[in-house]
């Protein structure tokens, strides 16, 4: 089978590789679509990920199918079945999985090999996480689950409620998933985005005010200002990653306000922050990461309803041979013909 392998940085090669067998409780599963992801993008960047894989390996992580081939043992599944298996799960057993926190579990397995024909998912997905489809969704609609349970998940984790203000930095897949599962519950959403062409997509998104990131203009005065009494927002999600909006989520927050570092930094990066400011002023700092079994059932059940928009993230469809150029797209930020690339469906 043809399935996209990581080499290194920026090294992707579409190769042919053994079609996978399911071993005990394990399922094989024939993508029906695997879709493009920021955490992807970083890792073909850099040429690796600290928790989830090293080179060279197969690739890619957000996809649904059908199941084609059953391990000895599975009975919750069947040949033919349309499924999402998430691309981690927990043990239920070790220290944090015990405190209600499965996203930090000790032993967290992670899934990769999305982008491929076929795709074996290890037994404790298949038993923990791994999810059944409904005819009528889209394999690509229903490939975004896993991305869109890491925003519930860090959106649950800043209390925000119906009528709060909340600031967006950063107008990439996962920040326009933000915008969205923040304006359904009655958010007040503002945008921070960088280029004039993201500014029309934040509001497709649910921003109601964008501020667009200008030279010689203060984005942190013209955030303040749009919020209620100039006091800054109830809530800021930082979606880029960088030390500079990590210092800006600070400055853009009001007092007894909330933080969500939800962009993850490089290794070893280091970021000053105003200590007094967050003191005094009883800032509260967060950084969430991944998403739980919870926030898995609940992101399907969202594009299931119908009630999350996923026909809009999908901006543009890709045969796996095209992988290596869609990712060199991603890499230089090129727009597409009907506006800024969200992210691309992969059909094998």
């Amino acid at each position: 089978m043809k399935a996209a392998v990581l080499f290194g940085k920026e090294d992707l090669r579409i190769k042919t590789v053994p079609v996978p067998v399911a071993g005990p409780g394990e399922i094989i599963v024939k993508v029906g679509a695997a879709t493009t992801c920021g955490t992807d993008l970083k890792v073909y960047r850099r040429g690796y990920h600290a928790k989830m894989l090293k080179p060279p390996i197969q690739f890619g992580h957000e996809m649904a199918g059908v199941v084609a081939e059953l391990g000895e043992g599975v009975e919750n599944f069947r040949v033919g079945d349309r499924v999402v298996p998430i691309n981690s799960a927990p043990c239920d057993k070790c220290y944090f999985c015990l405190r209600g926190q499965p996203n930090l579990c000790d032993d967290l397995i992670f899934n990769n090999g999305a982008y491929a024909e076929y795709m074996r998912v290890p037994a404790r997905i298949v038993a923990k996480n791994t999810l059944m489809l409904p005819d009528a969704v889209p394999f690509e609609h229903a490939s975004l689950t896993e991305p869109l349970a890491c925003v519930l998940h860090g959106y649950e984790e800043t209390g925000t409620a119906a009528g709060d203000c909340m600031v967006v930095i950063g107008a990439g897949p996962i920040g326009l998933m933000f915008m969205h599962v923040a304006h359904l519950a009655g958010v007040d959403v503002i945008a921070v985005v960088k280029r004039e062409d993201q500014v029309e997509t934040a509001k497709r998104f649910g921003a109601r005010r964008v501020v667009k990131i200008q030279e010689g203009k203060d984005v942190i005065a013209g955030v303040r200002e749009l919020t209620p009494q100039q006091h800054g927002a109830d809530v800021v999600i930082e979606a880029v990653a960088t030390p500079m909006t990590w210092q800006w989520s600070v400055d853009m927050v009001r007092k007894g306000g909330v933080v969500n570092f939800f962009g993850g930094p490089p290794e070893k990066t280091r970021v000053e922050l105003d200590t007094n400011r967050i003191h005094y002023n009883e800032i509260t700092l967060k950084a969430s990461f991944h998403h739980t079994p919870a926030t898995t059932r609940g992101a399907l059940e969202m594009i299931a309803g119908g009630k999350f928009n996923a026909a809009d993230c999908i901006t543009a469809h890709a045969s796996l041979t095209e992988l290596p150029e869609v990712f060199h797209r991603m890499l230089t930020r090129s727009v597409g013909v009907h506006g800024p690339d969200i992210k691309t469906a992969i059909m094998p």
